[in-house]
């Protein structure tokens, strides 16, 4: 029987049993009265219809009508703005009505004398507090001479924490005075006006003293002159008084009786600050030019350079697209999900040239210094600048994505569970956050490896813009094997990254990844089953590697071809002649690799000298060549110098003689050239001669004769030319 008045309540109570299985929910139901189970439906009931209201709430519009709805609701606001242009007047007029007739005038007099009062008194304190610390702003002020960044970067924030600690006492006197002694129901205009008028702008004029220096060019962190750096100082200052007086208004009118978006003249004020914007971003455009270019122009890639003549055109449709943006959400009534926040926002764009240069000047201050000579190590230098900047721009990236995340209440985890647009904003977040970190984690690593990779070529001496490496001939001595085997670690950690970085990217935002993992096991099976030479050279090549069987800068003999290894990849090597021609060899059609420049080479000489000819002489005059070679420039890449072997043949010009030499790798050519020139001016000084070949012809009767005529000398002639010929090696 259905009972009233608070017994109804205690009885419709139902507590569900724990946990709720058929049996427990059919023995509930058995005891339960007739108006329980109608309550108990209809809980139940409500629930479900709130989930489908909910799920019909938040259902997604397509982009189009999204973007529609944005378009008339611009439309909307700037026609409904114009409609309300003359109730402006008539708001500010009612809400300075209102604001009087509570307080009265003369106690709004009264209370601008203590605001005043309150000032001077702000600004007194805040003057002592300047002279008490004078000497060690003139101790920061001497070292306006160094060029150093460090001594820069510390007294330009000694300043501005002096500059603050300043006004944290004017406002601390300020606020205090003014609450003591003004009505407390005044105390919120009062203290509105005092931050967003005075206080806020004195902080953005030591901000931007800090970050432009307008007049002191020896400390500025941006790369600007100084009438680029006095526009930014003005338009910084101007724009941050604009942003007070705006929310200032509009807090005023709603405390005094005219709600937000009455009269529209948020609206306006709100458009004047965009059109500051615009039109701050177009008069300035050469100057955020020159600024994102920096002052060493010669550093700056072609793509950084067509980026800083775009940058400003960039900006100024990104101001755009977001007045479009907040006017859209103004137009849906959220004013709750702005609030200051889209100037922040602005401010992080508008600034962004200004950050950029100061990560450049701060990695032109801190990168390390230059590690060695040549062109590898200044390539290296200037790769591991390039790594910074691109790795202090990724920080800054994510730090703006970050403070924007934040400042707009993006909880990723939240979003998760919210309508699709919701979760596609979260998702492409978090997406924009593992794109910026596995590039982040791309470029440490590639700097690292890059960095150890010129510190071993440096070491080791290899230069690029030598044109005859082992002196023209080949046969130069290679770098180290870490050096021959760091470009495919990087490669392979780049490839790695990459790809997991681009997967874990593509799942976040909805991409089933399953099929792609399927479709490369397809193709690795394709790989091994179809193209098994392929596989076949991998596998060698990992094993030739293992063996240290060749090192880049090597000079190898394989079969027939030769020449200077000067590339290896995964899957072949080149090889590079030293006339020129670049031979492209698979690891897996390599059947002997013949290195001649592992460790030290042997170069035996051999000189042919005339019958008689005192081999002792010889050998003591090579002795003699192999001590002064000891004084030769190339000294220090002879292993042993030059000495005699002896006799090594006769034939049937001469004695053959040897002598021979060991040097590093790469250095025996020119010890060669040398070991020639030297024998040869030394024969010479003593009266030695290079055996020649000679052809002697008899012609019966000569003995008879004195003197030769023209068909004898001729007939003599054709002979011994005829000798020469069959003398000749492949004559037939």
């Amino acid at each position: 029987m259905p009972s009233t008045g608070s017994s109804d309540t205690e009885t419709t109570k139902v507590t569900l049993p724990d946990p709720l299985t058929p049996e427990a929910v059919r023995g509930l139901v058995s005891k339960l009265s007739d108006e329980q189970v109608r309550f108990l439906l209809l809980e139940r009931l409500d629930a479900v219809a709130q989930k489908e209201q909910a799920k019909k709430a938040g259902k997604e519009t397509s982009f189009v009508e999204l973007t529609e709805y944005w378009v008339n609701g611009f439309a909307s606001n700037f026609v409904t703005a114009i409609v309300k242009i003359p109730s402006i007047w008539g708001g500010l007029k009612t809400s300075t009505s209102n604001f009087f007739g509570t307080f009265g005038a003369w106690e709004i007099v009264e209370v601008g004398g203590i605001v005043i009062s309150a000032i001077g008194a702000g600004l007194l304190a805040e003057l002592l507090v300047n002279r008490l610390i004078r000497n060690r702003r003139n101790n920061a002020a001497a070292l306006n001479d160094s060029q150093s960044i460090g001594q820069i970067l510390k007294i330009l924030s000694s300043r501005l924490f002096w500059d603050t600690i300043g006004l944290i006492i004017f406002f601390a006197i300020t606020r205090t005075i003014i609450q003591k002694y003004i009505d407390p129901e005044l105390s919120p205009v009062i203290s509105a006006f005092m931050v967003q008028l005075v206080v806020i702008p004195r902080w953005a004029w030591a901000f931007s003293r800090f970050l432009n220096a307008p007049k002191n060019p020896e400390l500025r962190l941006v790369a600007a002159n100084d009438e680029v750096a006095n526009f930014y100082h003005r338009n910084l200052i101007g724009f941050v008084i604009l942003i007070g007086f705006t929310s200032f208004i509009i807090q005023f009118q709603a405390l005094n009786g005219v709600p937000v978006g009455e009269t529209r003249l948020g609206y306006w004020l709100n458009a004047a600050l965009f059109i500051w914007l615009i039109s701050a971003a177009y008069k300035g455009r050469e100057g955020i030019t020159l600024t994102m270019i920096g002052s060493r122009p010669e550093e700056v890639t072609p793509i950084e350079m067509r980026i800083a003549r775009l940058y400003p055109w960039l900006a100024i449709g990104f101001i755009i697209f977001m007045w479009f943006v907040i006017e859209g959400i103004a137009a849906s009534g959220r004013f709750d999900l702005l609030g200051g926040r889209q100037y922040v926002v602005l401010a992080l764009v508008v600034m962004s040239p200004a950050m950029d240069t100061m990560i450049r000047g701060l990695v032109r201050h801190l990168v390390p210094p230059m590690q060695g000579d040549g062109i590898i190590a200044r390539q290296a230098y200037y790769s591991t600048k390039r790594s910074y900047i691109r790795i202090g721009r990724v920080l800054m990236f994510t730090g703006v994505i970050i403070i924007i995340s934040n400042l707009w209440g993006l909880n990723l985890e939240n979003m998760a569970s919210a309508s699709v647009g919701a979760q596609f904003a979260g998702h492409f977040m978090e997406m924009l956050m593992i794109l910026a970190v596995g590039y982040l984690v791309w470029e440490i690593v590639t700097l690292l490896l890059n960095r150890k990779l010129a510190a071993e070529q440096t070491a080791e001496g290899f230069d690029l813009n030598a044109d005859e490496p082992g002196g023209g001939e080949g046969g130069g001595q290679g770098g180290s094997r870490l050096s021959t085997v760091l470009p495919m670690v990087r490669f392979t950690l780049q490839t790695v990254i990459a790809t997991m970085t681009l997967l874990i990217a593509l799942g976040n935002i909805g991409v089933d990844i399953t099929p792609l993992l399927a479709g490369a096991g397809i193709v690795g099976l394709a790989v091994g089953f179809g193209a098994q030479a392929l596989v076949k050279d991998v596998v060698a090549g990992i094993f030739f590697l293992v063996d240290d069987a060749f090192r880049v800068g090597e000079y190898l003999v394989i079969g027939s071809t030769v020449g200077t290894v000067e590339k290896i990849s995964l899957r072949s090597l080149q090889l590079r002649h030293h006339k020129g021609p670049v031979h492209t060899i698979p690891y897996g059609e390599i059947p002997l690799v013949t290195n001649n420049s592992r460790d030290w080479v042997i170069v035996k000489i051999k000189f042919t000298v005339p019958f008689g000819t005192d081999t002792n002489k010889i050998k003591k005059l090579f002795k003699v060549i192999g001590a002064e070679m000891k004084e030769a420039p190339y000294a220090d890449d002879l292993i042993q110098t030059f000495k005699s072997q002896g006799v090594y043949d006769v034939d049937d010009v001469g004695i053959v003689i040897r002598g021979k030499f060991m040097a590093k790798p790469g250095t025996q050519w020119i010890i060669r050239k040398d070991v020639f020139t030297r024998v040869q001016k030394c024969f010479e000084d003593n009266g030695i001669e290079f055996a020649r070949k000679e052809v002697r012809v008899q012609i019966p009767g000569l003995d008879e004769h004195t003197e030769l005529n023209g068909d004898q000398k001729k007939a003599i002639a054709a002979a011994a030319s005829e000798v020469a010929e069959k003398a000749e090696p492949g004559a037939a």
